[in-house]
């Protein structure tokens, strides 16, 4: 029993190795752009429209609202990042149903790679709204003697995003697996069911997550009170 996707090599050239994550990873990249590819060639603004467009609105939609509801004060901004994580995750994952198919999400390598993208998203869409000062200046907040925490906060948030989609996504497809071993039939079936559920919540989760982030990178500075003259 593969304990990760990372263990099946498919080709290998010297040092140079081409396991399931990256096979996987890769063909899921390329499966998503073609899909956007073909679902917004004919967008139409007539209320006539296609399946795969209202489909796409509805998740465009949602991502935008439940963007803005985080407190983003422009969801538009960051929907393409957080979108594709959360459309990166959730694929991932259904993708389970293909037999011979192993998520790379179940690789600490691919969870670690999407936890560094929020790592830099944070300081890049902090700077970008507050300026490089401004933003700066949030690790110093609410006194100097913060400033320590605050960098181990960064550190540590990244790699708990990283660990806990690894191992959520990793104990489902384990025990699906045991279960294919002991109970070959309908339980399985049932557990995978479960287990696309648990890669949806977590899809979300980690989407949510990388939101709030940014978030508390981008909110404006609060404007100091001004003092009271003595009468």
């Amino acid at each position: 029993m593969r304990l990760s996707a990372d263990e099946l090599v498919f080709w290998r050239h010297g040092f140079i190795k081409v396991n399931a994550t990256i096979a996987y990873t890769w063909g899921l990249m390329i499966l998503m752009a073609l899909g956007a590819k073909l679902i917004t060639r004919n967008l139409s603004k007539d209320l006539k429209r296609s399946r795969w467009q209202n489909l796409l609105e509805i998740l465009v939609t949602a991502i935008g609202k439940q963007i803005g509801e985080i407190g983003l004060r422009d969801p538009g901004k960051y929907l393409g990042f957080l979108g594709t994580l959360f459309l990166f995750i959730a694929m991932a994952n259904i993708c389970t149903i293909l037999p011979g198919y192993e998520p790379p999400t179940g690789s600490l390598s691919t969870t670690a790679a999407l936890a560094l993208c929020v790592f830099v998203a944070v300081p890049y869409y902090g700077i970008t709204d507050r300026g490089l000062g401004g933003y700066l200046k949030s690790y110093l907040e609410p006194t100097p003697i913060m400033l320590p925490l605050n960098i181990i906060s960064e550190l540590s948030r990244t790699l708990a995003m990283a660990v806990r989609l690894f191992g959520n996504m990793m104990s489902g497809a384990m025990i699906i697996a045991i279960l294919l071993t002991i109970t070959p039939f309908l339980f399985p079936i049932v557990m995978t069911a479960l287990g696309l559920l648990t890669g949806m919540v977590q899809a979300y989760i980690f989407s949510i997550l990388a939101a709030v982030y940014i978030a508390a990178a981008t909110r404006p500075v609060t404007e100091q009170k001004p003092e009271r003259k003595p009468k």
